[in-house]
């Protein structure tokens, strides 16, 4: 059996093992860049530009970050129980189906901040019951979540399809989309706030929605940290075997926790379906369930660290889509290459790093208390 890693302060853990693993990404990624003769630098200076350098490409990023807000904290609630959550694609695809029904149902009835509640429940709550089989299967009959969530995500996919190609078509098209929605079904971009402070949009689609994913956060936040349940789930996820011990009901915790986590994934359909849109077309989570894995990693499963893990992956799809148009050179799949390399390194190769870092840690502290140690046993 392997020793775990010794325990290293916040701001080492938190802080600057991702930021490390983060540099190496891009150092690597920079010779991918090299490798195809262009400069590493004008990338970088390209993609950030292109993200933070002007309003209507910081309004694309946190429009793309909201998404990745909304899964990486879904991925995250499921980490803190113990379970593997890589189901956060079709939980999202099912979401849609909630925020459709109350958009197209109500969207010519009910104003959007009467409707939004509303849809922010039902697109909760449809993806929340998509977690519930695999959840219960886990947890009744020992059937790997990892593997009954992967096949939920393509069981989404399909019903997709079918419901927008023989239900929710507009009839005589051939476009897998509904009806536009109503005004009342619309969420507000945030131009004018924006306006305020003198920066233009222009495009970008950030809507109301991005607040709902900051309400998310503080939501997680106060469930994982400050609740009895929290407090379960954390336990549950630490140790099994003492929560079992300390009279805690397996079954229950592993079916609450996905039931939050599937969720909070089903929420993500909000800011492309009603706050971009305003419409349920096919394949609209383009990715956003499994970049909700690196975030969430990359966060360390904290609402604190998931916003700007969210943000950056946000700049890679923006900063990335500016990159290949100004770059030729560079394709979009390079851009997913780049953005491969991240999740490798913020993911997969989190802990290459910990070893050395924690060892190089343990011999500063006993260079700083060995002296004081040493007069202490003297006494």
């Amino acid at each position: 059996m392997s020793r775990p890693y010794a325990k290293l302060p916040p701001i080492i853990d938190y802080g600057v093992i991702p930021l490390i693993n983060l540099v190496v990404a891009f150092l690597v990624a920079g010779l991918v860049v090299l490798a195809v003769g262009e400069s590493p630098i004008r990338a970088a200076e390209l993609m950030l530009n292109g993200a933070f350098g002007y309003a209507e490409g910081v309004g694309f990023t946190l429009y793309y970050a909201t998404s990745f807000v909304f899964t990486g904290l879904a991925v995250a609630v499921a980490f803190h129980g113990g379970l593997f959550n890589i189901g956060g694609e079709g939980q999202a695809y099912v979401g849609g189906l909630g925020v459709t029904a109350i958009a197209l149902g109500l969207g010519g009835i009910l104003p959007w901040w009467l409707n939004l509640p509303l849809a922010v429940c039902l697109s909760a709550a449809f993806g929340a019951l998509w977690a519930l089989i695999p959840a219960y299967l886990q947890a009744k009959r020992g059937s790997h979540i990892v593997i009954t969530t992967i096949m939920f995500n393509f069981i989404a996919a399909a019903l997709m399809v079918y419901l927008l190609n023989d239900w929710l078509k507009v009839p005589g098209t051939n476009a897998l989309e509904t009806p536009t929605f109503a005004e009342g079904g619309q969420l507000p971009k945030l131009r004018g706030l924006f306006e305020l402070f003198g920066a233009n949009l222009g495009g970008a689609p950030l809507n109301v929605s991005a607040f709902v994913a900051l309400l998310a956060c503080l939501g997680v936040w106060l469930l994982i940290w400050r609740t009895r349940l929290g407090y379960e789930i954390r336990t549950l996820g630490h140790s099994p075997r003492a929560a079992r011990y300390a009279g805690m009901s397996e079954l229950r915790l592993v079916v609450v926790t996905m039931l939050i986590s599937g969720g909070l994934a089903g929420l993500m359909a909000l800011n492309p379906v009603m706050g971009d849109q305003y419409r349920l077309f096919n394949d609209f989570p383009q990715g956003a369930g499994f970049v909700g894995i690196a975030v969430a990693l990359m966060g360390r499963g904290h609402p604190a660290g998931i916003i700007p893990a969210a943000i950056l992956f946000g700049m890679l799809y923006q900063g990335g889509a500016e990159l290949a148009f100004d770059m030729p050179a560079i394709s979009r799949d390079m851009i997913v290459i780049i953005q491969g390399l991240v999740i490798l390194f913020a993911g997969a190769l989190e802990n290459m790093f910990r070893p050395a870092i924690g060892m190089a840690w343990a011999r500063f502290r006993l260079r700083e208390t060995g002296p004081s140690a040493a007069r202490t046993g003297g006494v």
